[in-house]
């Protein structure tokens, strides 16, 4: 499917926001990219996003490779609003690919869910807010008009300046240093594929899926793909527990 791309020409150095409320017209061209794979919700949004940036230009995904191909083709985006449950991702790996591939790139998740548990992991993973969808549109403005400021958006229930506790935040701290190629290997392995797979889906060679394997290993300080897998299921749960399950052999 070709991602529906409108390229963003932003005309910079003209701005107004009367007040704080986040809800007064703007004349600068943002660009704002909203990935979720539910048509309607993404028009909700874009409808959300008219009132208080008229001039904006709003590109949209239904999965995670067209939000891969909007940044890599765009250099100007000024957030990417995404849903963590869109094809082509698990769990928290397409917020920790786009904070590793586009750390200058603001995002907000934009979820169904309002647990607080995933709330705080996705501000642990680097997102910039985090807008439950049932939150009001009025809300969600105020919410992005933070965002675009240069703050951090969270329900008020949220601390985003809580740490989490000491064995996940250094789990964390290990998955923070894959590299973008590594999350998506690791994003792969957790969804089962073989390394002759993800060569083909990466358009690599074995040997490189290889390495990257390793490395992820090494990284991640434990000695099998199913460690591994463990590993970054058990942040997608959002937290730390024994690990019940019997050891499998390593898929090659």
């Amino acid at each position: 499917m070709t991602p529906m791309i409108r390229t963003c020409l932003r005309a910079r150095g003209s701005q107004v926001r009367a007040g704080s409320a986040g809800r007064d017209k703007v004349t600068d061209r943002y660009c704002f990219v909203i990935a979720d794979d539910h048509p309607l919700f993404r028009g909700a949004l874009r409808a959300a996003l008219a009132a208080p940036y008229a001039s904006a230009e709003i590109a949209e995904a239904g999965s995670f490779d067209e939000v891969s191909a909007i940044l890599d083709r765009l250099s100007d985006v000024d957030l990417v609003l995404l849903d963590l449950a869109m094809p082509g991702v698990r769990g928290f790996s397409g917020l920790m690919y786009l904070r590793a591939q586009y750390p200058n790139v603001p995002v907000v998740v934009v979820s169904g869910s309002d647990d607080p548990a995933v709330i705080q992991r996705c501000m642990d993973f680097g997102a910039s807010g985090f807008i439950p969808k049932t939150l009001a549109v009025e809300d969600m403005r105020d919410a992005i008009a933070a965002v675009l400021a240069g703050g951090v958006w969270t329900p008020a229930d949220v601390d985003p300046s809580a740490s989490a506790d000491a064995e996940t935040a250094a789990v964390l701290a290990r998955l923070a240093t894959l590299t973008p190629q590594q999350v998506r290997v690791l994003m792969m392995l957790s969804e089962g594929l073989l390394n002759k797979q993800i060569a083909y889906e990466l358009g690599v060679s074995e040997a490189t899926v290889k390495a990257h394997v390793s490395a992820i290993l090494q990284k991640l300080g434990v000695e099998s793909r199913t460690q591994a897998v463990i590993a970054a299921g058990k942040i997608a749960l959002g937290h730390i527990t024994e690990d019940r399950r019997q050891p499998t052999e390593d898929r090659k």
